[in-house]
Parts: C-alpha cells; structure tokens; sequence
C-alpha cells in the first residue's frame, strides 16, 4: 500500500496551543514518519539533486525537464518506489513523475534510481493535490497511477478518500485526450466507490467491456504487498478510464 494517504477535507486546529503558541494548519496528506536507512539517506542526499522537483518552481516544461519528446505517466504515492521503479526500468522510452510524502519510501527510489542509473523518472516529496494543481501542465499526461490509496476504510473517514468527483475533473485536466487514469485497490468498497464516482464523471470511458473492473494489466507491477494479500485471500480491483474529450 502506498505511504501516502489521501486527500484530507479542510480542517483547522484552533489558532492557538494552551500556552498561546501558533498551530500548524492540518495538511492535506498525513507525513509518515520513518526512520531512514543508510541506503535511503544516500538516496536522499545525492538521488534529490538529480531527481527531484520542487513545487517552489512552478508549472513544468515537461520537455526541457526530461530533454525529449516522450510519453509521460504520474504515479501518486509511489511508497517505496518498487512499482515505480519496475515501470521505469521496463520502458525507456517513456517518462515518470513520482509523488511521494513518506520520506523514507521517497529515499528508496531515489537510491534505486542512482543504482539503476535511469534518467526517466522525476520525484516530488509534497501534496499530489497541489502538484496537479500547481506544477503538472493541463493535458500533458498520457497515464496517472493511483495503485492502493489509502482507504480510509471507516465509513466515517470516507469523505477523506482521494478518488471523488473533483479529483476525477482534475485529472481529466491534466489528462491528454485518449490519456487513462488508471486505479488499483484492495479494498471492495473503495473500489465501488471508484467505479461509481468515475462512471459518473463527465469526459471518461470505463475500458472495462462490462462496464467495471479490468484483470491486471501486464505494465502494472504485482507489488510483495499484492502478493501478500493475495496469499491471504485479498481480492485486487483495477479500472481504467480514458479521457475521451
């Protein structure tokens, strides 16, 4: 499962602690904390400087970050970037963007990156919300991941949930026409949550024939997490929908 959650509704804390000290307002991801290994550290300190965006610039020229022309893929909460990783690696012809806020899960695949010594992918460590928001140009992407989000499984939390219509609108945005949004989760009820929220999403079609769920997609890694679910009886729904206008 990936490290990031999902999209937190706009909550406040009071202004003020009981000693009269600032708040920090609630963020819309919750940051993991982890302790880092030596690997991640190196991935960190020398993976970054190769690797890493920084919202602080702004909107991206895709073609001057990557040096070419290519087709382009966004995975949101990558954790520790083995998926990532994989996909990168099996296509060199085609370019990735990672959004991570786990900090160990961020130096792991920038480590994984520097021993691969791949040049394709590209990593941001904030919000997925305000990077779409902020950096990603509107119909520049030809995929966006979103494999085992955070479920929010108690009811009361589902509103938290990333997959709702105005992240549907955003990503079709961001979407070239003919571009997929491809999703994958563990959880049943969240994924009828997702078939539900994006069949009724105006400017997509279900690549399911019948009109719910695909079978695994060959490019889309089977992750130790899957395996592990799947060893347990866990069912795995993934779905696909393209942006048609």
């Amino acid at each position: 499962m990936s490290e990031m959650s999902d999209v937190n509704e706009n909550q406040q804390l009071p202004e003020q602690n009981e000693d009269g000290q600032p708040r920090r307002t609630i963020r819309s991801f919750v940051m993991r904390a982890g302790r880092m290994t030596e690997g991640q550290q190196r991935g960190v300190e020398k993976g970054w400087p190769l690797y890493g965006l920084n919202l602080a610039d702004g909107p991206l020229d895709l073609d001057a970050v990557f040096g070419r022309q290519a087709p382009r893929t966004l995975e949101i909460g990558f954790g520790m970037g083995h998926s990532l990783l994989e996909m990168a690696q099996a296509a060199p012809e085609q370019d990735f963007i990672g959004i991570e806020v786990h900090r160990p899960g961020v130096g792991a695949l920038l480590n994984g990156l520097l021993n691969a010594g791949l040049s394709n992918v590209r990593v941001y460590d904030c919000d997925a919300i305000e990077v779409l928001n902020q950096a990603i140009p509107d119909a520049s992407l030809d995929r966006l991941l979103l494999f085992f989000p955070d479920p929010w499984h108690k009811k009361k939390h589902n509103k938290r949930r990333i997959v709702q219509p105005a992240f549907a609108e955003l990503v079709r945005r961001k979407l070239k026409v003919g571009g997929v949004l491809h999703m994958a989760t563990d959880w049943e009820h969240y994924a009828e949550q997702m078939l539900e929220v994006m069949s009724a999403a105006p400017g997509y079609r279900n690549q399911a024939a019948d009109g719910t769920f695909i079978p695994r997609p060959d490019e889309r890694p089977v992750t130790k997490f899957e395996k592990r679910g799947e060893r347990l009886g866990h069912g795995v729904w993934d779905l696909k929908f393209e942006r048609i206008d």
